[in-house]
């Protein structure tokens, strides 16, 4: 029994001494790799355009106050745009290739990248795609090369756009999940998909009303990079007129068919080196980006513009790339606020919205720091209901043409699970000592007392709501509530319904912020910074067993079954008053 004994004792101080190894080597990868160097620039170089993993605005700060440790990530998109118009100076790059490219970036994203580069092409530097197939979302962005090549048995997507709506209704009747929805009485279309299983005719107009408008935009770049009217462009959409390499030529969607050696040969030739070279130098974008930040560039100034980015869903807690918590963006704001070099904010949106109460607390940290100097919004693909909130006090409001803002109402959504429970032989009975006192239970019928001061809740939310809007916009309630009632917009739409003040990118509105504070030099600064943990700093370095339930989730299940999971669990997971968009519009 001893030697079992000693024999177990050994195993576990194995095993305990090869964890501690295993996650020491880890750590200490994970701080040289934060801290490396960059990848050096060698001359006549190109630019490889992947950002297949670029998804955020912002690639985020963090601080990991449990070993002193502080990381700063360059795989935003503003650390791309940053390097692509640093490149347009740098004399050692000549070019941008983009092959093959995979962009989950969106529409409004892909619109800022897309003029970054047409910017850069004005330096007289060329920019060269090919890919062995052009999905739609990707051509429009590879639509501003001097060239396009396509791979000969490749083929190309170029249809128009289109949306889908998913509706619940008979899902909660089959399950017994039924879900309770309190809503401001004139708020109709946006909580549909859970009263209802098809689209109603006022719900069809504004949706086909936002996707007209973020097509028309689409077709106009288009149009302009590859001299071909927009009527036209819509025939050859209407008529699929480009779905093979042929095709796609003969309407000038692109330049060449060719397989990837003639391209990669043909840059060469565009690099002027020797016939016989059968290599070129090149660079990443992500690389290139990190040499770009750790190189820096000073205006001479100790003059500062904060952006605070705001991206993801908003919810409770510290917030981090992914989602919008209170902690780190109020403290960002604090910080901004009581720094005297900081002479404006420019606070870039990217959310759908989310929690009421959070979303108004950040709107209250706005309000303090515009008393003090001038905040500037920028609005990326989503700036809708709680995301607007946060926005609609600013002194000037930018959007891109394709950006889905507005969305102006609030609900409450109750999972019910009575008829499930009576299905299965479950049943509740509840004892209080006081009318009220049980609150909500999903296992006994709403009891309308219960429902009716949840109504009145959100109507003093949603009252507050667009009297946020009306002061901060400068309009009349009834005007506000007109353009309410949870209806979304494209960029272009809100300018006209005066949700907006300019069209134009995150370029335009720190140039506005400048012009704001009455400066001419200045330095920009980004915010925020989050508080993580060990188990993050794991989890972002893909540990396996440290992945994030939703990475195992879309893994296993894949993209089309894990939105469905990700539309049900948005259903049934709201607590309290949601100022969030109540489905996802997600353009095809």
């Amino acid at each position: 029994m001893r030697f079992l004994g000693n024999v177990l004792a050994t195993l576990v101080g194995l095993f305990l001494f090869c964890m501690i190894f295993f996650f020491g080597i880890v750590f200490i990868g994970a701080i040289a790799g934060s801290a490396g160097s960059s990848v050096p620039v060698k001359s006549d170089a190109v630019i490889e355009l992947d950002i297949s993993k670029v998804t955020n605005d912002y690639g985020g700060k963090s601080r990991y106050p449990e070993f002193n440790h502080f990381e700063v990530n360059h795989d935003g998109l503003s650390n791309i745009l940053a390097a692509i118009e640093a490149a347009e100076t740098d004399d050692k790059i000549k070019g941008i290739s983009i092959i093959n490219n995979n962009s989950a970036l969106g529409a409004a994203q892909s619109k800022a990248l897309r003029d970054q580069l047409e910017k850069f092409k004005k330096s007289g530097k060329f920019i060269y795609s090919y890919a062995d197939v052009y999905t739609q979302k990707d051509y429009y962005l590879n639509s501003v090369a001097d060239q396009i090549y396509i791979n000969p048995i490749g083929s190309m997507e170029f249809r128009g756009l289109s949306t889908e709506v998913m509706f619940f209704k008979d899902l909660q009747e089959k399950s017994g999940i039924k879900l309770e929805v309190v809503r401001h009485g004139k708020y109709k279309s946006a909580v549909e998909p859970f009263l209802q299983n098809e689209m109603s005719d006022s719900n069809r107009e504004q949706i086909t009303s936002l996707i007209s408008s973020v097509w028309h935009s689409l077709l106009t770049d288009i149009s302009k990079s590859r001299n071909i009217s927009t009527t036209r462009l819509n025939e050859i959409a209407d008529g699929l007129l480009a779905r093979n390499p042929e095709m796609a030529k003969q309407e000038k969607l692109i330049d060449r068919i060719e397989y990837e050696d003639v391209y990669h040969s043909d840059i060469r030739k565009a690099l002027k080196l020797d016939q016989n070279a059968k290599k070129y130098n090149k660079i990443k974008i992500l690389d290139y980006a990190k040499n770009v930040a750790t190189t820096g560039k000073s205006a001479g100034t100790s003059d500062k513009i904060a952006i605070i980015y705001a991206q993801g869903e908003i919810l409770s807690g510290e917030g981090d790339e992914n989602y919008i918590g209170e902690g780190s963006i109020r403290r960002a704001l604090k910080a901004v606020r009581e720094d005297k070099n900081v002479k404006a904010v420019v606070l870039r949106i990217d959310s759908p919205g989310g929690s009421a109460l959070t979303a108004d607390l950040i709107w209250r940290e706005i309000e303090l720091t515009r008393k003090v100097k001038p905040v500037v919004t920028s609005m990326g693909n989503l700036a809708a209901s709680g995301g607007y909130y946060i926005a609609c006090n600013s002194n000037t409001i930018f959007a891109e043409e394709q950006t889905i803002t507005g969305s102006i109402g609030v609900f409450g959504m109750l999972p019910n699970l009575t008829a499930l429970s009576s299905r299965i032989g479950i049943h509740t009975q509840q004892v209080v000592t006081n009318k009220n006192a049980a609150g909500y239970s999903p296992f006994v019928p709403i009891d309308e007392n219960f429902k009716a001061v949840t109504q009145e809740e959100v109507e003093r939310v949603y009252t507050t709501f667009i009297n946020r809007v009306a002061a901060g916009r400068d309009l009349s309630i009834d005007d506000v509530d007109k353009v309410a009632q949870g209806r979304v917009w494209s960029g272009t739409e809100a300018l006209q319904n005066g949700l907006v003040d300019k069209i134009g990118g995150l370029d335009d509105a720190i140039a506005e912020a400048a012009k704001l504070a009455k400066i001419e030099k200045y330095k920009t600064v980004d915010y925020p910074e989050y508080d993580k943990n060990f188990q993050d700093l794991l989890a972002s370095m893909g540990v396996p067993f440290m992945k994030s339930k939703s990475e195992i989730l879309l893994d296993e299940l894949g993209p089309e079954a894990y939105r469905l999971l990700q539309e049900v669990k948005m259903a049934t997971k709201t607590s309290g008053v949601q100022a969030l968009m109540p489905f996802k519009l997600q353009l095809n």
